[in-house]
């Protein structure tokens, strides 16, 4: 692949910038947080210097996990999803190579590419050059792109169709006001998929989901935030809810499984009865 100029990356949360500069503006929100040890970065040759490799396995039917071993930063994988209309890369990973591009490549390439929120954006404008693809970012987000590039495309509104209608962007605004799920209608024999990154986090009991403003620094999402992303996914259904780690999927009846997670996580926080 072609070597651009070493871009640098921020070591904590994976993204990458258009330029040298001091501080990370996604780490210094109160959603992220600055490494320990201060603000460190890193580039794409030293962390395949360093012995970061591809990682390329099947997640699901027509669904190929895109991914780094050992992980970087956040350590999110990456979903290639392959339509009858062509493939979306949906959220991206920090590390690219030309092992990776190949591996990609014969599963069909990239034909667009959509990231969830600026956690995720990691190495997207290098993908996207890759690929020759655009990249799909609700206009909500725009202030934290972070490597500008006219590859990146910013849509306004509640839905955004992709590859001519075969999937469907959904602001959810969960976790960020432009946080976005992607839902595939044809998927599981018409059954559907929802790729929800962390915007609907896949829990360790693979049945739920949950719902944060901030992960690492649990501070918990709004009610009338999750109420209105509940509407805007109403007239989706899904049978798999895919988010954004190794696994983690809610394997059957995605649909009642959000529904559900958000009746219990709404139960718990706006519980005003007596004490016990």
């Amino acid at each position: 692949m072609t070597e651009h100029p070493r871009y640098p990356i921020c070591r904590t949360c994976g993204v990458q910038y258009g330029a040298p500069r001091e501080d990370c503006p996604i780490c210094l929100d109160e959603r992220q947080y600055v490494g320990w040890s201060g603000q460190q970065w890193t580039d794409l040759a030293e962390l395949r210097a360093a012995g970061h490799r591809g990682r390329v396995e099947e997640e699901g039917e027509n669904v190929v996990g895109v991914g780094a071993d050992p992980p970087t930063a956040i350590g999110q994988r990456a979903l290639l999803v392959r339509t009858p209309a062509g493939n979306v890369l949906w959220d991206a990973i920090t590390l690219i190579d030309d092992g990776l591009v190949e591996r990609v490549r014969e599963l069909g390439g990239v034909d667009a590419i959509a990231v969830s929120h600026p956690h995720f954006y990691g190495s997207m404008v290098e993908w996207a050059e890759a690929f020759d693809a655009p990249v799909w970012i609700h206009s909500a987000d725009k202030e934290w792109i972070a490597r500008p590039s006219d590859r990146v495309r910013f849509w306004d509104g509640d839905v955004q169709p992709l590859l001519g209608g075969e999937l469907t962007l959904v602001n959810a605004g969960v976790h960020f006001a432009g946080g976005q799920v992607l839902h595939w209608a044809g998927a599981e024999g018409g059954r559907g998929a929802l790729f929800s990154g962390d915007i609907f986090t896949v829990v360790s009991d693979r049945r739920w989901v949950s719902f944060m403003y901030s992960y690492p620094n649990l501070i918990p999402e709004r009610p009338r935030t999750i109420r209105r992303a509940l509407r805007l996914i109403e007239p989706y259904s899904f049978e798999k809810v895919y988010g954004a780690w190794w696994n983690r999927v809610v394997a059957a009846d995605g649909t009642t499984a959000i529904t559900a997670s958000a009746d219990r996580y709404l139960r718990f926080a706006l519980d005003d009865g007596p004490e016990d």
